[in-house]
């Protein structure tokens, strides 16, 4: 992936509102502050001093986005059912999904296909769209170039078998979230209601656990992971490196499973709260999603604090680097969910609110 110069200069502390496509752009009059932020949908809610009305966006309950390699950004919603692209610069354009929540249309377009419950996205490197649908406890995946849909991990039928075997004839309970590797040769899934994380080699098609034997408990530091307990696997990614971090929104925690496979717990100290600072001595509200800063930092969507926290590996520490009025000290996020790193910019979903914001990069 190539990296782009952002397209704001952020010393000049210019903020950029983007509703739906069209911008406003306006001076801070003075105010210093420490991080931008642009909206692609949506804008300043009446309390942040703006006029944006969250219900009567386009969306409704964005909870994950991704993006193509022309620039095109997939967003699917969980409310909603509802798959939506937008162009660089554009609105979003309705591609599938028609609300209901039901597990139809395998086989055929995309626009004549239907979800229940989607919490996230992912886009290989040739394109083809990936959606954890995760009431139908299964990975569905389009091609670009026809179009079509097909189920590529699970049944549609929830359980907990398979392993060892083709991935689509595997069974699973509420795929909350999916990620590829760095080499887009692995697809991880957070098997929630399993607790479990698994993968799926994308050559082979075969599915295997990597964290988790199904029981629900703190794991002990340097345990075999897929010999140990977790709490709830939410949401999961996988460093440059090969450390694949997993994110407890009931423990309130990050955990880690090594290269070698053990386990240990990194950031959170199990405590509810929102405290920075040495990261096992840190809290979260119940964190919903991460993903993987150019560093090889963390960047948590930490859903109750109506925040975004930063887990710095190097230096053991966590911080926040937007919300609860951290960044941006105008913008209140409500329970935002997804986070997505493309290019220099941080993408984040905010749910609560149907709006999507970016800002630059910490490590940018």
């Amino acid at each position: 992936m190539s990296f782009m110069k952002p397209d704001f200069d952020h010393r000049l502390r210019v903020a950029v509102t983007l509703v739906c496509g069209f911008a406003t752009a306006f001076a801070c009059c003075g105010a210093l502050w420490s991080a931008e932020v642009e909206f692609v949908v949506g804008g300043l809610m009446t309390g942040e001093g703006g006029s944006w009305d969250s219900s009567s966006g386009p969306l409704k309950s964005p909870f994950g986005v991704d993006f193509t390699s022309s620039g095109d950004m997939w967003i699917v919603e969980l409310d909603g059912g509802r798959v939506f692209r937008m162009a660089p610069g554009g609105i979003p354009v309705l591609a599938g999904g028609d609300g209901s929540k039901s597990y139809r249309g395998d086989g055929g377009p995309l626009q004549d296909a239907t979800f229940n419950g989607m919490h996230n996205c992912a886009v290989t490197f040739n394109d083809d769209l990936l959606i954890a649908d995760s009431w139908n406890h299964c990975v569905r995946k389009v091609v670009p170039a026809t179009g079509v849909i097909s189920t590529i991990a699970g049944t549609g039928q929830k359980g907990f078998a398979g392993d060892g075997g083709a991935a689509k004839k595997a069974s699973f309970d509420f795929v909350m979230c999916i990620t590829l590797n760095p080499s887009q040769e692995v697809l991880h899934i957070a098997d929630l209601n399993n607790r479990r994380i698994r993968a799926v080699n994308l050559k082979s098609g075969v599915v295997t656990t990597i964290a988790g034997n199904g029981m629900k408990g703190v794991p002990t530091d340097g345990a075999v992971a897929v010999d140990s307990p977790l709490v709830d696997p939410r949401a999961v990614a996988e460093d440059s490196v090969g450390n694949v971090y997993i994110l407890e929104r009931g423990g309130n925690c990050l955990r880690v499973v090594r290269p070698n496979g053990t386990i240990e717990t990194v950031a959170g100290s199990g405590q509810r709260g929102a405290q920075d600072g040495a990261a096992l001595q840190a809290t979260f509200g119940s964190p919903k999603h991460l993903c993987i800063d150019h560093d090889d930092s963390v960047l948590i969507a930490d859903d109750q604090n109506g925040a975004i926290r930063r887990y710095d590996p190097k230096s053991g520490m966590v911080s926040t680097v937007l919300g609860a009025g951290h960044g941006d000290p105008r913008i209140r996020l409500k329970n935002p969910h997804g986070v997505c790193i493309e290019k220099d910019w941080l993408y984040v979903i905010d749910m609560g609110n149907n709006r999507i914001l970016r800002m630059l990069a910490p490590s940018r």
